[in-house]
């Protein structure tokens, strides 16, 4: 099966990760094309670029201001990353409460291997 291009699919765009860069900083607030590049360190051209292939997948949208363009995340083109990354969330709260299971009855089996005298507090 052929890989979905990246500025078709959502998935494909965010597996680059100065678009992921970018996505987390537009997710504070609507920014411009130059604060992007300001903040993030990034060539012009290549956050125009980058935001080009976020805008046509949906994730960010642009409003003109004067001859400014600003740039903020679509929330709800976000959604289903979201939703698919929340599948492994669960993974790793499962795997994270086995774990501290195990250490906790490890902590148990430690104290119950200690002899009466060695957990009494030694009298003044």
């Amino acid at each position: 099966m052929a890989r979905a291009s990246t500025t078709s699919d959502t998935f494909n765009a965010v597996a680059e990760p100065r678009r992921r860069e970018i996505l987390s900083y537009l997710a504070g607030a609507e920014r411009p094309v130059g604060e992007i590049v300001e903040a993030l360190g990034l060539e012009q051209t290549s956050v125009s670029k980058h935001l080009r292939v976020l805008r046509n997948v949906g994730l960010v949208r642009m409003r003109c201001q004067g001859r400014q363009k600003l740039y903020r995340t679509n929330a709800e083109a976000i959604r289903p990353l979201h939703e698919w990354a929340g599948t492994f969330e669960r993974y790793w709260q499962h795997q994270l409460h086995r774990v501290k299971a195990r250490a906790e009855a490890m902590a148990l089996q430690g104290l119950s291997d200690l002899k009466p005298s060695d957990t009494k507090l030694k009298e003044k």
